[in-house]
């Protein structure tokens, strides 16, 4: 079977985060692909009551970290999968079973003595069952190489670290024709949390702070006695998350009676530069040994695994996965003939790192 078959099976094989046993099943079609490809048996471990792909040496040398979940519910693509030329759609194509895909294959001629090749599940929901596990292996390991999707065939060297909030607010009922002003409006009060919570954002440091999904009130004629707001922090700089944090949970009530309760808080800290440029120096020069002209580099706003990897005091390079477009969007896609590229281009890389 062709790449492109084994990226069918596991598309059409939906895994969003939040259904453990969609999750299972993408897992253990991972591992029988696996066989196949490498004549190796992976092994499904279980962290924290999620399961992990895991193929290779148990204390690796070189980890090649991907992730086996996407943010699409099942049946939100019609079709799940299709082909329009050199262009695979499908929920979880560049978001990155493609990534995967391309790591198996560029490692199946390997000794696996010193690599392991894990996929984990909860990635895009921040990797909070995994990220001791990603911790435990990346204060190990000599190298960790990011299966997220490139930009145009570029790679990640930095990354935004992250930060995550719930607001909710409690006020009191009343009805809002006869006797408004005996309630406490938990949406005034949502809204008047949201107008400072926007005023921390810094576009010179490119540190942005999003108010996201909002639910209040009941019914159209009830003065709302809740609401519930999510926040999504980011930014590159370790200070601006930590500033933001402390002022995030400093909020205070502005009406009279009503009462905030404040959770979440930093989630991954930033992926800097000084802990991926050696190894993007390394790849540039294996991407040289094949005849190819600069990878070149670029740094995103969105997380990833990366970020946890180099916290932990690893080498990190990340975006050596697929080439498309799309990342939770309808319109996700990748290129077929750049997994080709990007396998041998990985497999190289691997190969110079083990002759370190």
């Amino acid at each position: 079977m062709a790449i492109i078959d084994d990226l069918k099976i596991l598309v059409e094989c939906e895994s969003p985060t939040d259904d453990l046993n969609a999750c299972q099943r993408v897992v253990e079609l991972a591992a029988q692909i696996a066989k196949r490809v490498t004549n190796k048996e992976a092994r499904i471990i279980n962290e924290n009551g999620r399961p992990v792909f895991w193929l290779g040496d148990e204390n690796p040398k070189i980890v090649l970290l991907a992730h086996l979940d996407t943010v699409w519910p099942i049946g939100s693509f019609n079709p799940t999968w299709k082909v329009d030329g050199d262009i695979a759609f499908g929920p979880g194509t560049f978001d990155m079973k493609a990534g995967f895909l391309q790591a198996l294959y560029a490692i199946k001629d390997l000794s696996l003595d010193q690599i392991a090749l894990i996929g984990t599940t909860d990635e895009e929901t921040g990797s909070q069952t995994s990220k001791d596990l990603i911790n435990r292996v990346s204060a190990k390991a000599d190298a960790v190489l990011i299966l997220e999707s490139s930009i145009n065939g570029k790679v990640k060297t930095g990354r935004k670290g992250t930060a995550m909030y719930r607001i909710v607010v409690n006020g009191k009922a009343s009805h809002a024709g006869l006797e408004p002003e005996k309630g406490i409006n938990a949406t005034v009060e949502i809204a008047n949390q949201i107008s400072k919570i926007t005023l921390l954002e810094n576009k010179e440091l490119g540190t942005t702070v999003v108010p996201t999904t909002l639910i209040s009130g009941t019914t159209t004629n009830t003065v709302p006695a809740s609401a519930i707001l999510d926040v999504d922090v980011r930014s590159f700089s370790i200070s601006e998350l930590e500033r933001i944090d402390k002022s995030i949970k400093s909020l205070m009530p502005t009406l009279s009676g009503a009462t905030l309760s404040i959770t979440g808080g930093i989630n991954r800290p930033p992926l800097e530069e000084s802990s991926t440029l050696e190894l993007y120096e390394k790849l540039e020069a294996s991407a040289k040994k094949l005849g190819r002209q600069t990878v070149g580099k670029i740094k995103v706003g969105g997380a990833s695994d990366g970020n946890f990897a180099a916290a932990a005091g690893a080498r990190v390079l990340d975006g050596l996965g697929a080439i498309g477009d799309g990342a939770h969007a309808p319109h996700e896609q990748i290129s077929i003939s750049g997994m080709d590229s990007q396998i041998i281009l990985l497999n190289q890389f691997v190969r110079d790192l083990l002759s370190e």
